[in-house]
């Protein structure tokens, strides 16, 4: 299962996106035997990227305002 494939949302992923819902339009016997498997795992493996991607940077960003908030309070800490 995948989240919505909203291409604004995913632009990394727009071609394989594009490609899988072609795939899907162009014969229901293949998305329903698994014709378009392969297109899918791709899609699963660059939205995984994207995740990982997006979940290292937020790590990050809140590492920084942990230590800007831990700054101001050794701050009010020290002046009292």
């Amino acid at each position: 299962m995948h989240p919505p494939l909203a291409l604004h949302q995913h632009q990394d992923c727009a071609q394989v996106i594009q490609a899988l819902h072609a795939c899907h339009q162009s014969s229901l016997w293949a998305k329903y035997t698994g014709g378009c498997n392969s297109l899918k795992e791709e899609l699963t493996q660059c939205l995984r990227a994207e995740r990982l991607e997006r979940t290292t940077k937020n790590r990050d960003d809140a590492a920084q305002r942990r230590q800007k908030t831990q700054a101001v309070w050794a701050a009010i800490d020290a002046e009292s």
